[in-house]
């Protein structure tokens, strides 16, 4: 009889294993193919501003893409709600099913979606409308595959797991990465025309890919034990939100983990392109050639810390990501300048650049409607340093003063673009970086660098959340702090940070939105989050 016991056993123990591997691979998977569909508009940022905000002046119009980008963030937060209140209601396997539909046609009809040549202003609002419902998706999206996969593991391997959901984001920019990166490669000069649209159009493919995949799943243990023992939810929102006792709880999730998690994710992977490109000059396809190195070298960082967080906890591998970022940001970010554009760097040292102005005279170059007249000497000025990128630093002369701009010793009165356009070629300024004196391994380094902090605030972070919430409401609890996390404190890093730079002409100053949100939740974590690695699920 014990004969046949142990290879029964031994059997069940394979198909169990078996079982695990494919809910981790469908769900991670069709997650990757969501994150690529997300992140295609961030890594399109700038041809997209020239297809779909061609009304305005150009940092106007980069603004605008940026804001378009976070209007998918927006949304967010309610997405979680929704399909939160779905997955406690009516299981986890169908709505993540039906968020995956939702952000691939979405992603999908940017590809077909005419330009602001062809149809004028109604271009730019069908493409927000497109990207609130792709924002509407990933709501529900994370926390269904994240719970889902959670709810299969085992005590002592759920950090393991789901840092496998943690590294699709990385995996899902990386895809985006290579597949523009190819387009680029293959439609040359026609990508900024047409070409652009292929990686749009790709995305039904995948949708195709993962819907059959998601469909092959069974639903989630947990919640099949609950619904057998007739304790569903049958109002999620308002257990999660209206009694104190969880809300206390996502307050701390928020402020704790999430705000700070998600700003790292943003600086290492999105900030860092749009610093690279736009300020320190570098082009666009080299920078998306290092970012994709950096990437893929950083990916398994991810799943190494949840693992870690399986061994030494939680909350320890997440406050140490904080602090180096809260601690780091600003040397990271001046080091990577000195070795992408060195000229730059040496010229701002030698030659900074000041602008003495009467702040009357001065106005923020942002322009909504593509009405406003920057035509003060001030603004003309600040409108040249910005565009060509150049940074500066402004300084207040008297009331009725002409506005003076110091290139090093040499003083210019007034706005005159030769005399200043020679005064910054004679500085050293260059146009571009030069693709000589860029290092790249030294690059690489430091962008692998912010990924390694990114990855200990990240990696464990799904475990903790499902660790932290009851069965009967945890897809809802833990998407919406997640999510208000990653789409408003991370989401709008990008747009905040990039306007932060042009206000202030200070190429480092957008850093402080990630060093202060970083700062704030490691304290706050340190006093109110509680260790959440042994909790059993299937009692919680």
């Amino acid at each position: 009889m014990s004969e046949h016991v142990q290879p029964l056993e031994s059997l069940r123990s394979a198909r169990t294993s078996q079982d695990t591997q494919k809910v981790i691979f469908a769900s991670s998977l069709g997650t990757v193919f969501e994150w690529y569909d997300f992140f295609l508009y961030g890594a399109l940022a700038a041809v997209i501003s020239k297809q779909f905000f061609a009304g305005v002046n150009d940092t106007t119009a980069f603004i605008f893409a940026l804001m378009a980008f976070a209007a998918g963030f927006i949304v967010r937060p309610f997405g979680a709600l929704v399909f939160g209140r779905l997955g406690d209601m009516i299981g986890r396997k169908y709505t993540f099913l039906a968020t995956i539909v939702l952000m691939g046609l979405a992603t999908f009809c940017v590809g077909l979606l005419p330009n602001y040549a062809s149809i004028g202003i109604a271009a730019p609002i069908i493409l927000v409308v497109l990207r609130m419902l792709q924002g509407l998706a990933l709501g529900g999206e994370y926390g269904g595959a994240a719970t889902y996969v959670a709810e299969h593991a085992p005590i002592g391997k759920r950090g393991f797991h789901t840092s496998w959901i943690q590294s699709t984001a990385t995996l899902g920019l990386l895809l985006s990465l290579l597949v523009v990166l190819g387009c680029r490669y293959f439609t040359g000069d026609q990508f900024e025309v047409w070409g652009w649209r292929i990686p749009f159009l790709f995305s039904i493919i995948l949708l195709g890919i993962s819907t059959w995949i998601r469909l092959s799943l069974h639903e989630s243990p947990a919640f099949v034990k609950m619904k057998e023992e007739g304790k569903l939810c049958k109002s999620p929102i308002r257990d999660s939100f209206g009694k104190w006792e969880n809300l206390k709880v996502v307050l701390v999730a928020l402020f704790s983990i999430n705000a700070g998690q998600a700003v790292t994710f943003y600086a290492a992977q999105f900030y860092v392109l749009f610093f690279l490109t736009q300020f320190l000059k570098m082009d666009p396809a080299v920078a998306n050639g290092l970012l994709i190195v950096s990437v893929t070298l950083g990916a398994p960082f991810f799943i190494f810390f949840g693992w870690l967080s399986d061994k030494v906890g939680r909350k320890p591998v997440l406050m140490i990501g904080l602090l180096l970022a809260t601690a780091l940001y600003f040397p990271i970010f001046k080091t990577l300048a000195h070795y992408a554009n060195p000229a730059i760097d040496l010229a701002s040292r030698q030659a900074p650049i000041t602008v003495l102005a009467d702040p009357a005279t001065c106005t923020f170059q942002f322009d909504p409607v593509g009405k406003a007249k920057f035509d003060s000497p001030c603004d003309k000025v600040k409108t040249f340093l910005v565009k060509q990128g150049l940074p500066y630093t402004s300084a207040v002369a008297p009331a009725g003063s002409t506005v003076q701009v110091s290139v090093g010793d040499v003083k210019i009165d007034g706005f005159d673009e030769a005399a200043l356009r020679g005064a910054v070629t004679l500085a050293g300024y260059p146009q571009q970086a030069d693709l000589q004196q860029i290092n790249k391994p030294m690059i690489v380094a430091l962008i692998v660098a912010l990924i390694i902090i990114s990855a200990m605030c990240y990696g464990p972070l799904a475990a903790l959340m499902v660790e932290l919430f009851p069965t009967r409401i945890r897809y809802t609890s833990m998407s919406l702090p997640y999510h208000i996390g990653n789409g408003w404190f991370g989401g709008f890093l990008p747009t905040v940070s990039f306007a932060l730079v042009v206000y202030t002409g200070d190429i480092f100053y957008g850093l402080w939105y990630p060093v202060v949100i970083t700062g704030v939740s490691l304290v706050v974590g340190l006093i109110c989050l509680r260790e959440t690695r042994n909790v059993d699920l299937h009692k919680n």
